[in-house]
């Protein structure tokens, strides 16, 4: 029996490597789109059509994970850079799909949780369905990132959008990071540290997407993290119980943009309050293994280097 055919369009990075053994591992073929060939990995620009879309004939899944890096300065050239990479992937796997003759069954397509504003401290959470949309730079990111996937004429294959929060994992993503800064003193809070963190386990991030692909009822944006989200200062607090730091180096508003300043990236990336919860993946029955970042982090913490 031929097995199922997933395409991981941008997907040599820290999600893809992970949606792929998980996938791998229920019986999948996964082909990669990216930046050069090797192994199971198609090359494709990001911008035209090309060989690779031949990849997409009769596959069960395209999954879109293709976008430049947010973690740099939000000078022009580096916004110009970030939408495009979002937009025009996006654009050109529309016009792939479009032209196949049998094509992917379901097309699940990144986006990002920071569409929703800056949440104070005492509103409610994002839902989907009642989500404070924001007007900065990166929420019009992702707003433009949508609006090219809508606008793709594809009316033969599901589509889901895919809002996800910080993925926490033991080997990519920010926590790696978080966890070296934690040990020498840094695991207090950042800012006034009232800023709410939308969170998800790595594991539970495969699980969600082998949900939605297993459930052809549903289909749209859907906000994927975990159902707990919390203060970054409570989040600083679990790090440091893990690591115990002999000393604690406090982490001032006016540090953080020095220290940002320095290293090319932007402070929005932890001051920013990120206060999501997945109503539509709840309501659509999905369990979460790790509903709490208590349990994440004991989880992922002891196999971190």
């Amino acid at each position: 029996m031929e097995r199922p055919k997933m395409i991981l369009a941008g997907g040599n990075g820290f999600l893809g490597r992970h949606l792929a053994q998980h996938f791998t591992q229920l019986g999948y073929q996964i082909v990669v789109l990216g930046r050069s060939a090797s192994g199971h990995t198609v090359q494709w620009d990001g911008r035209t059509l090309g060989p690779w879309a031949a990849e997409l004939e009769g596959a069960a899944v395209l999954l879109n994970l293709a976008g430049r890096s947010v973690d740099c300065r939000y000078h022009a050239l580096n916004k110009y850079a970030i939408t495009r990479s979002r937009t025009e992937s996006t654009r050109v796997l529309g016009e792939a799909v479009a032209a196949c003759r049998n094509p992917p069954a379901v097309w699940l397509n990144s986006s990002t949780a920071t569409i929703y504003r800056h949440t104070p401290a005492d509103e409610p959470a994002n839902t989907e369905a009642a989500g404070q949309i924001g007007r900065e730079f990166s929420e019009m990111v992702a707003q433009k990132w949508e609006a090219e996937f809508r606008l793709a004429a594809t009316p033969h294959t599901r589509r889901l959008v895919l809002r996800t929060a910080i993925v926490l994992g033991p080997d990519g993503g920010a926590l790696p990071m978080m966890a070296r800064l934690a040990r020498f003193g840094l695991s207090t809070p950042q800012g006034d540290g009232q800023q709410w963190i939308s969170w998800l386990h790595i594991a539970d991030f495969c699980r969600a997407v082998e949900y939605l692909i297993a459930h052809p009822a549903l289909e749209g944006a859907f906000n994927l993290c975990a159902p707990q989200p919390l203060r970054n200062f409570e989040f600083n607090a679990l790090l440091d119980r893990h690591y115990q730091p002999r000393w604690h180096l406090p982490q001032p508003r006016w540090l953080l943009e020095i220290g940002a300043f320095v290293l090319r990236t932007e402070t929005e990336l932890i001051l920013k309050s990120r206060k999501v919860v997945p109503q539509r993946l709840l309501e659509a029955g999905f369990r979460f293994r790790y509903p709490s970042c208590a349990a994440a982090l004991h989880d992922l913490l002891p196999h971190l280097p």
